[in-house]
């Protein structure tokens, strides 16, 4: 299966609004499945928005709360979903980024391993310890929020060691840094030859301007899919064979020479 139709819910999340948040996430979600996407990733932290200060009365362990929310949704719409949540583990609370499939099966979670000192992330959020990648029906893909994205480590790692072929990144990204947004979001493409998947948020939220710019990026950097600033949901179907052909094109990685870095 090379053929994949994905959706981007570019959300206005409204700052501590969970139940609002969650309705415009699940009206994103059944409009997806009904435009045949079998994937759809929503952005950063989308059901309370940057209230880190109230993180504790957010968070829920894996399996509750808000995540089985969203395997709920994932099971009756018949959708894999990817986005990140507050969740409760052990004494701590981690920016959480869960894979359900469209069986509702939670696949795999990321906790984001670089945390963004000016959101605070850093006072009020455990650090994630390892990279995650998740081998999907469609392809391997690396898993990544937000920050991750000026850390090219990551995704070579991922690339490499994992031998993905899509990255899925969550976001809530300042408009004020956007061109930064869509330089980077192109580069970990063409430099890692595969699909690189990103939800941004948009619109104030609590005093911040989101820049949203969801895209899709092909192997060779072109952009399949781009929103503008407001919120949207927009579907695009992608072919996992240019991944092959790309990297069979110019061989990247039999030229890396990573004795000498």
């Amino acid at each position: 299966m090379t053929k994949l139709a994905i959706s981007l819910g570019q959300m206005h999340i409204k700052k501590s609004r969970v139940e609002d948040n969650l309705v415009t996430a699940e009206r994103m979600i059944g409009e997806a499945a009904a435009g045949d996407a079998q994937l759809i990733l929503l952005p950063e932290l989308w059901s309370t928005g940057y209230d880190l200060p109230n993180a504790p009365a957010y968070a829920a362990e894996l399996g509750g709360g808000m995540f089985a929310q969203v395997a709920g949704c994932a099971r009756a719409y018949d959708i894999a979903i990817y986005g990140s949540l507050l969740e409760r583990r052990g004494s701590q609370i981690m920016n959480s980024a869960a894979f359900y499939t469209a069986a509702g099966a939670l696949g795999a979670v990321y906790r984001k391993i670089h945390l963004f000192r000016l959101f605070d992330e850093h006072r009020w959020l455990g650090e994630g310890a390892a990279p995650i990648a998740l081998a999907t029906p469609w392809a391997s893909a690396g898993l990544a929020i937000c920050y991750d994205l000026r850390f090219p480590e990551l995704f070579r790692r991922y690339a490499v060691a994992d031998k993905a072929a899509l990255m899925l990144i969550c976001a809530e990204w300042p408009r004020a840094r956007i061109a930064h947004w869509r330089a980077l979001l192109i580069a970990r493409a063409i430099e890692n030859q595969c699909f690189v998947i990103a939800s941004n948020s948009c619109g104030d939220t609590g005093g911040t301007r989101f820049g949203g710019h969801s895209m899709i990026i092909d192997p060779w950097g072109g952009i399949v899919l781009e929103a503008g600033g407001d919120e949207d949901l927009l579907t695009a179907e992608i072919d996992l064979a240019q991944v092959t052909a790309a990297r069979a094109a110019i061989p990247v990685f039999e030229d890396r020479r990573p004795e000498l870095y």
